[in-house]
């Protein structure tokens, strides 16, 4: 349990690539090939490095529950997930209100979400000390897959513009399968 001066662990996730050329509302539309390849690296990358959210916070769209599900198959550890509609083409005042609303028990959240609100969440919430290669990063492009981590102290009610400390940012990326030469 967290009090609400305790260091919080915000990770930010872009879904992961999805398919286009569907006739399907873009709410609806499903992972690529490569989408489903790197949303297993996700998983992978948090295993690996023993990341464990204490709540995980996603869009209602197709897309994005895909990219949480496999990542669980990639290795991602299971915890308490909380399908959120707002998240779907919502910018920065819908994404910060999420944050803002989290209980002050939840001390690491990964939101999964979309272009440009999770992008520009990170530009918002983060402060520009340190780090500067991940801003350079970040500046460049912020891809499919790409995975934002923040550090906050203190409460959520309080997270506000430059309150938040960029420490990470990874783009895992699952391999493409050969096939076999005829």
């Amino acid at each position: 349990m967290s009090d609400s001066a305790a260091s919080k662990t915000i990770m930010l996730l872009r879904h992961a690539k999805s398919a286009w050329g569907l006739d399907v509302d873009d709410h609806e539309r499903p992972l690529s090939g490569r989408g489903r390849r790197d949303s297993l690296a996700v998983g992978a990358f948090l295993a690996d490095h023993d990341i464990r959210p204490d709540l995980v916070v996603c869009s209602t769209a197709t897309r994005a529950q895909q990219t949480w599900r496999r990542a669980v198959k990639g290795g991602a550890p299971t915890c308490e997930v909380s399908y959120d509609d707002s998240i779907y083409e919502a910018w920065v005042p819908e994404l910060m209100a999420v944050l803002r609303g989290l209980s002050e028990q939840v001390s690491t959240v990964l939101l999964v979400g979309h272009a440009p609100g999770i992008p520009d969440l990170v530009d918002k919430i983060g402060n520009r000390d340190g780090r500067p290669d991940l801003w350079r990063a970040l500046d460049d492009k912020f891809p499919t897959s790409g995975l934002a981590t923040l550090r906050y102290d203190g409460s959520w009610a309080g997270l506000s513009a430059g309150s938040a400390t960029l420490v990470g940012f990874d783009v895992p990326r699952g391999a493409a399968k050969k096939r076999a030469k005829k």
